[in-house]
């Protein structure tokens, strides 16, 4: 089952519309793997098992009729916990937002739900995204999943650091002066920092607007940039 949640996103993708797995049995090898490691790494702050379940089962619903499949369709991904999914914690590390909850999803999450992809939780911050490395005063430390003495890096520290265990296939960050690629460095994993503007960062907190548009970013996060 572990070696399952190490494929890249578009083998996970590909073998599934190859029915070689299913989307429950590839949820279930993820939450396993952050039921056991996310103690020691402190990736995840918000986890929807339930939730997840859910719509493992209906993906693997839609494969089984035979319905058109999204790209990223049944793949487990995570999304850092400055943007907004419905139902999660979106707390950007802050105990200002200690509690708050989304009551919706940014458009970039839409666009991957609509792409069928499965959200499996919000990861970890620095307070409001301001460090190189992931601590705050709501969870604490993000840890390296090669040496559990370093960090993670940051901000997006959370990510990086649940992609590179295989807690997840992939994910969101946010960028404004290193906050994929620090951490992404950090953790051995990929990580883009679009041109700003290419990527909508609605739903992002803090919002990135006025000057900070000219820099501040979402973007993609992954153990490989290809198959």
């Amino acid at each position: 089952m572990s070696e399952l949640t190490y494929l890249s996103v578009l083998k996970m993708a590909q073998q599934i519309r190859e029915k070689k797995i299913s989307p429950v049995e590839l949820a279930e090898a993820h939450l396993a793997k952050i039921e056991r490691l996310n103690p020691m790494l402190n990736a995840f702050v918000h986890v929807d098992l339930e939730r997840v379940r859910s719509e493992a089962s209906e993906a693997e619903a839609v494969v089984m009729r035979g319905e058109t499949l999204g790209p990223l369709h049944g793949v487990p991904i995570s999304i850092k916990s400055s943007l907004d999914v419905a139902g999660l914690r979106c707390e950007a590390g802050t105990r200002l937002r200690a509690g708050h909850v989304a009551t919706e999803d940014a458009p970039l999450v839409a666009r991957l739900r609509q792409a069928g992809a499965i959200i499996l939780g919000v990861t970890n911050a620095p307070e409001l995204l301001m460090a190189w490395e992931t601590d705050n005063l709501l969870y604490g430390r993000t840890n390296s999943p090669w040496d559990l003495e370093r960090t993670a890096g940051g901000s997006s520290g959370g990510e990086a650091a649940a992609i590179a265990s295989g807690m997840s296939a992939g994910g969101v960050g946010s960028d404004g002066g290193g906050s994929i690629r620090v951490p992404a460095h950090f953790c051995g994993i990929c990580g883009l920092k679009p041109t700003p503007g290419r990527v909508p960062a609605t739903g992002h907190f803090p919002p990135s607007g006025g000057p900070f548009a000219l820099i501040g970013v979402v973007g993609p996060m992954a153990r490989t940039a290809g198959t």
